[in-house]
């Protein structure tokens, strides 16, 4: 019998894990992953206060990962199948096993958006990435492509400048939406390209990705893009497939809370970029995990 049960070892997951065991509370995170969530799959994080020279995603979240081990939390690696939320004791069931808990915090983060066009999911892993870190190395001196325009694609195709002989950054919308310091970093940048009012509509390739299809969203006219690699950064969904009707989401899936992270489920939480907010950093995931400790003593005081 756990006092609280994290689901998922991302920032918020584990900030809420530290609060909780340094508060005494029997504590555990289940996560089916490596700990550290999306951060953990980005090149550089840049504004994250008392790093003044940047830190990398991987080595910021190893970081979080020690100082939940310093205060004792309890790593279970295994893939949450469902959960039974209401009641005094909520029943968590992995692939291995079913786990108690007096409270359940949900920090399973969310899942890169497809773009949903022909031969995407054939050819992932195969040209297809969604982590330029994860994948970057395997497109060393040759051209890629990459879809988006916020600040993670902007971010990623900077990163991917690194390594690969050209990229070229496709946007649906006439100016990116990245922050300002992100766009004139790429702006200065001679192997970065950029397309605006572009989509793609296919990914062209037998065995690996050889090509995109392109339209332009104002003309409707159409080219073609010859690219080893295609890197997809056009939003997130939340990761809520073991998630039980009962519980309050929005139209796009993502939890609603209160101000303490609180569900409309007694002694459930939400923090996180699984809950419905309109900033999703690595700050903004910290504060949340810091947040909910508040709601989970009245809670099991109560």
């Amino acid at each position: 019998m756990y006092e609280v049960l994290i689901i998922g070892a991302g920032p918020a997951g584990m900030t809420a894990a530290i609060y909780a065991a340094r508060a005494g509370y029997k504590t555990a995170i289940l996560e089916h992953g490596v700990p550290g969530g999306q951060a953990a799959t980005t090149d550089m994080i840049e504004n994250y206060p008392g790093f003044p020279e940047g830190i990398s995603g991987p080595e910021l979240m190893m970081k979080f990962f020690e100082q939940t081990q310093t205060f004792g939390v309890e790593m279970i690696y295994e893939q949450v199948q469902s959960v039974e939320l209401t009641g005094d004791i909520k029943r968590v069931t992995t692939d291995k096993q079913t786990l108690e808990a007096k409270t359940v915090v949900i920090a399973s983060g969310a899942k890169p958006r497809t773009l949903g066009v022909a031969n995407e999911g054939r050819l992932r892993g195969r040209g297809v990435s969604y982590c330029a870190t994860c994948d970057g190395f395997f497109f060393k001196d040759q051209p890629v492509a990459v879809v988006g325009g916020g600040d993670t694609a902007v971010e990623e195709a900077m990163y991917l400048t690194k390594m690969c002989s050209s990229v070229t950054l496709i946007h649906r919308r006439d100016e990116l939406r990245a922050n300002k310091l992100a766009q004139s970093r790429a702006f200065a940048n001679d192997k970065l390209h950029i397309i605006y009012d572009t989509v793609v509509d296919e990914i062209v390739g037998d065995e690996k990705v050889t090509q995109l299809k392109l339209r332009n969203k104002k003309t409707d006219a159409t080219s073609t893009l010859d690219v080893n690699g295609v890197f997809i950064f056009v939003g997130y969904l939340p990761n809520d497939a073991f998630l039980p009707p009962e519980l309050e989401v929005n139209e796009q899936g993502y939890i609603i809370t209160d101000e303490e992270m609180a569900t409309n489920i007694p002694g459930v939480f939400a923090v996180g970029d699984v809950r419905q907010k309109k900033l999703r950093q690595v700050t903004t995931a910290v504060g949340d995990g810091g947040a909910v400790m508040h709601g989970i003593e009245e809670y099991l005081r109560a």
